[in-house]
């Protein structure tokens, strides 16, 4: 497998070259290897691509030797919510101390004492807290995070949560998508949820769009939070705004949110627990990925599995995400969630790693420059200290990052 861009005559010119590891590209969701590898680099993006023997003539302003080991494309986080105030540590262990959901919430816990502590964070906080998170999953390969909103459920509080997300893409090397996730769940001051989507899709979506600080709109479909009819009035509002949507669906029970947001073309719909056939179908005629969280399956000890055999018999492609968030899935790891949705899902780890690279791309939208390692891709790679790909599901924890390439620049 061999590929360059272009037909310059003479010597090709790289930014960079690369060398002395095995490549696995991902391209059409299978490890397609080659064995001691060349990539060469040039504006960013990957110009050449193949056996180092087969490697012509060339110019390149820099050299590297990656001595060994295995390189995949940069892993994809397309599912976290990493900017958020304060933590719920203290009810994990209340939980674990026999004290019930309920009782927790009398006290002001749960998702409300998260939308608190996000509102009376400060822009600054909010950063310096998501940096933490963000730099950890960093180290663990990841070179492009979906970020959402929705703990803030205002105005000014939502708009707060999508500019971090910027700031943190200016002050790191890692690229982030921001979903507005207004549609979390209900904000104190409102008890009726049809005035709250009216809200939302009067006041918040137009003014994130018009300040360009979203990439897609989100919706949690559920008893506990939104209804079909409602996501489906906030996902109207979107479409004016031409902004694709995602979707929370299908985690607690079956509303058949998932294939209402099949009808919109959605991107992906998330965690699908309690997906039904009918959902599985109307995904694959849309093109949504199905994102699975495992994370937030084992922290709320869920028994109800994922309809995986029906999501390969119909084609849907299957992505893998952290969740990251305080309450049901504190995940810092997208290989541990590889690793999880082997062996509580039952997906090969050439799955997971798909999973993590080009159908978590296709989850973002962004398939065509991310999600594989192929001439033309943006050069977002991670060389691994594995003998093999399947190692990068293997193991639990560790640090098998050698080296994280962003855009054709190395950082440690």
């Amino acid at each position: 497998m061999t590929a360059s861009m272009s037909s310059n005559q003479g010597r090709l010119k790289f930014d960079s070259i690369w060398r002395g590891a095995h490549v696995a590209t991902m391209q059409e969701g299978r490890y397609s290897t080659i064995e001691n590898a060349a990539i060469g680099v040039l504006g960013g993006r990957i110009a050449w691509l193949g056996a180092a023997q087969d490697l012509p003539e060339f110019e390149a302003q820099q050299e590297h030797d990656l001595a060994g080991g295995w390189v995949t494309p940069g892993l994809i986080d397309c599912h976290t919510h990493l900017v958020f105030g304060g933590n719920r540590a203290g009810e994990f262990e209340q939980r674990l101390n026999g004290v019930s959901y309920q009782e927790i919430a009398k006290q002001g816990g749960g998702i409300a004492s998260s939308v608190n502590a996000t509102r009376a964070a400060s822009e600054a906080d909010l950063v310096a807290s998501a940096a933490r998170r963000l730099t950890s999953l960093m180290a663990d390969g990841v070179t492009t995070i979906e970020v959402k909103s929705g703990y803030g459920l205002s105005l000014d509080s939502e708009l707060k949560m999508l500019r971090v997300a910027s700031v943190l893409e200016n002050q790191y090397p890692v690229t982030i998508k921001r979903t507005c996730l207004a549609a979390h769940a209900m904000p104190p001051e409102y008890d009726d949820k049809d005035a709250y989507i009216d809200y939302l899709c009067e006041t918040v979506l137009p003014k994130v769009a018009a300040l360009g600080l979203a990439d897609a709109v989100d919706a949690f479909c559920e008893g506990i939070a939104f209804s079909t009819e409602q996501v489906e009035r906030y996902f109207q509002k979107a479409r004016e705004l031409d902004l694709p949507v995602k979707i929370h669906a299908e985690q607690l029970s079956a509303l058949g949110g998932t294939r209402m947001a099949a009808s919109y073309q959605a991107l992906s719909a998330d965690h699908l627990e309690f997906m039904e056939e009918a959902d599985v179908k109307a995904m694959a005629e849309s093109g949504t990925v199905a994102v699975l969280l495992p994370g937030a399956f084992y922290t709320l000890k869920e028994t109800q599995l994922p309809p995986i055999d029906l999501l390969r018999q119909y084609g849907v492609d299957i992505a893998i995400a952290t969740d990251a968030n305080p309450g049901t899935s504190p995940a810092l790891s997208l290989r541990l969630m590889m690793n999880m949705a082997c062996t509580l899902f039952g997906m090969t780890p050439e799955a997971a790693l798909a999973g993590a690279t080009i159908h978590a791309a296709k989850a973002l939208g962004i398939s065509d420059s991310h999600g594989t390692l192929e001439v033309g891709k943006v050069a977002d790679f991670v060389c691994w200290d594995v003998e093999s790909p399947g190692e990068l599901c293997y193991w639990l924890g560790g640090q098998l990052l050698k080296q994280r390439i962003q855009h054709g620049v190395p950082h440690e």
